[in-house]
């Protein structure tokens, strides 16, 4: 049986448990676009120790799974234009919206905040619509 399906579970646990850890240690949400946007724009300037911290976790911890992945694979595509055009429309919704799926999804639907769920519904909508148009209309991913 394949096991990829292993890894996402394991990274919706990790995410949750990252925005569990998150609100008990500071007390707010864990956004990422927030966190990240505070380095950038410099208005998390007051926290940056604990945004650098948490960028850290993000990146180091599958890097830490890495050896146990056993051939999962990813179907990511290989066109680095498309992710970069890709990350920066993620990017700009997520400012654009407040917050991102870590912020609205994970956390703002634990706390049953409506703003959180509509969101999270939008986000759902805009993605679907996304991969119906560039890749089974337009080809490109």
């Amino acid at each position: 049986m394949p096991s990829d399906w292993f890894w996402g579970l394991a990274g919706g646990l990790l995410i949750g448990l990252g925005g569990a850890v998150y609100l008990l240690g500071n007390g707010r949400i864990m956004g990422a676009s927030g966190i990240i946007g505070g380095l950038v724009d410099g208005t998390g300037r007051s926290t940056w120790a604990e945004r650098l911290t948490f960028l850290a976790g993000v990146f180091l911890m599958p890097a830490l799974l890495l050896p146990l992945r056993d051939g999962a694979t990813t179907n990511a595509t290989s066109n680095v234009a498309v992710l970069v055009a890709a990350g920066l429309c993620v990017g700009i919704g997520t400012r654009i919206a407040n917050g991102c799926t870590s912020g609205h999804g994970v956390c703002g639907i634990s706390r049953l905040s409506l703003r959180g769920i509509v969101a999270t519904v939008f986000y759902i909508m805009a993605g679907g619509l996304t991969v119906v148009l560039f890749r089974h209309i337009l080809g490109v991913i």
